[in-house]
């Protein structure tokens, strides 16, 4: 059993899912209650990832990512290393390709709120931020828990996009799926069926929990 990478997996689809919790949630308030031009765009793009092909992302990653990529660069200009190849790396890759899952139930959660809770807020003096945290967030609760158990999912499951930007490194970028890849290459089935046989039980408990969710609402 690779436990490195299932220790780096677990903690790439932790982060993953903190940050995206936060970005994710200002953005679908966006998205389901204002009206701005370019709008159908900016949305398209945001779930853009979802339809691509993992080694598209990946690729293009890479370019932006690279030492001549913009963001490359950047990053090189302020800390002097590359940062393809690296857990921070995976992390960005893996944050742009889990943002669908993380939008799209918070959006769909926010809509479902009743106006007259926003418009009772207003009525009694509450900003659109203070409504923000004090009635769409509270009130949206089961969506917010849907898209992180989502946005866990798909982290952990990754392959594509992550052995692109990162490779293979033990203990930073050496992720399960990549675990299991190798050792399918190597032919050892036991090792490889060991780290898939861990993620059943997981994955079907985390399954179950957004079930138990969705009947909640």
């Amino acid at each position: 059993m690779d436990y490195l990478a299932l220790y780096v997996t677990f903690k790439l689809a932790l982060v993953t899912t903190v940050f995206l919790m936060v970005i994710a949630a200002p953005v679908a308030y966006a998205l389901a209650y204002y009206r701005f031009a370019g709008k159908s765009f900016l949305e398209a793009l945001i779930f853009l990832p979802m339809a691509l092909p993992p080694t598209v992302v990946g690729f293009y990653l890479i370019v932006l990512m690279g030492p001549k990529g913009f963001v490359g660069k950047i990053w090189q200009m302020l800390t002097g290393e590359s940062l393809l190849f690296t857990f921070i790396g995976i992390t960005i890759a893996s944050i742009i390709y889990s943002i669908p899952f993380a939008v799209q139930p918070m959006k769909a959660a926010f809509i479902k709120i009743d106006c007259r809770l926003l418009e009772s807020s207003y009525v009694l003096g509450l900003s659109k931020g203070a409504t923000f945290f004090r009635v769409i967030i509270p009130n949206s609760v089961s969506g917010i828990a849907a898209a992180a158990i989502l946005v866990f999912l798909h982290s952990i499951g990754a392959f594509g996009v992550l052995i692109m930007v990162g490779g293979s490194i033990p203990g930073q970028t050496k992720v399960a799926s990549i675990a299991i890849y190798e050792a399918v290459e190597m032919m050892n089935y036991q090792a490889a069926g060991m780290i898939a046989l861990s993620f059943i039980p997981i994955s079907y408990a985390f399954l179950l929990l957004i079930n138990k969710i969705n009947e909640g609402r």
